[in-house]
């Protein structure tokens, strides 16, 4: 199979998602759609509590000791939150978002730009966190199929749907991020030659589903986390499980 047709497919079903969710949306008062977030926040909520229980794996407290594994989460999001509130990425993610929404809708009044770009930052967040994200296109760069990528693109089809009803066309221009992140991904996996292994990928796993909690608050209305600075911890887990196996 074709290296990166998964996230090709994952593109496609979020435009077709986002396309039907704005279709539906109009036609929903305000009430309704608000109640639609609200049902998103919970289930992603549901999603990140699924991934985050990771840190109880076996394999992750055998390579760093019993009591190191929220250690690792931890270093991870204060490591990964300074390098990321230091280059300013939820910052940068907005503008972006605040780009797109120029160029594909012109100058609108500020709320209808507020919610194109809530839209667009809380989708792609959503849409590119996650574990299936990640092992996805690894696996699909390194030739192992794209199953994965196919799961999350149903999923994410949906999800479209339901957050493009509240949040309007910023849940479709998400689509260049889930190009951005998966395709990079894709060719990093070509050249890594083998999938993370299961200690470093466990970290990885639970470190984002603390990520998905933030989404999920931020859907829920409770805390505007920005989760966008905290993207590095992605990176920093598998480093600090490295790291740490090594001095156990």
């Amino acid at each position: 199979m074709i290296p990166g047709i998964g996230t090709l497919v994952n593109v496609a079903t979020v435009l077709v998602g986002a396309t039907i969710g704005v279709l539906l949306g109009n036609r929903l008062p305000v009430r309704t759609r608000d109640v639609v977030t609200d049902a998103l926040g919970l289930v992603t909520l549901l999603i990140a509590g699924t991934s985050a229980v990771a840190v109880l794996d076996p394999d992750l407290s055998r390579a760093v000791g019993s009591s190191a594994p929220m250690l690792v989460v931890l270093g991870s999001l204060l490591i990964g939150g300074i390098v990321g509130s230091l280059l300013r990425l939820e910052q940068r993610v907005e503008s972006l978002g605040g780009w797109l929404q120029r160029r594909l809708s012109g100058d609108t009044g500020s709320v209808e730009r507020h919610r194109f770009i809530e839209g667009f930052v809380t989708a792609s967040l959503l849409f590119c966190t996650g574990p299936l994200t990640i092992l996805g296109s690894l696996n699909d760069g390194l030739g192992n199929g794209a199953d994965q990528l196919f799961l999350k693109a149903v999923l994410d089809g949906f999800a479209a749907i339901a957050f493009a009803a509240s949040f309007g066309w910023g849940v479709a221009a998400s689509a260049v991020t889930v190009v951005v992140v998966q395709g990079s991904l894709t060719v990093a996996g070509f050249f890594l030659g083998d999938v993370l292994p299961d200690p470093h990928l466990a970290a990885l796993t639970a470190t984002g589903g603390l990520l998905l909690v933030g989404v999920a608050l931020r859907l829920l209305r409770i805390r505007e986390i920005p989760v966008a600075d905290l993207l590095p911890a992605l990176v920093v887990a598998p480093l600090l499980v490295q790291f740490a196996a090594a001095i156990h």
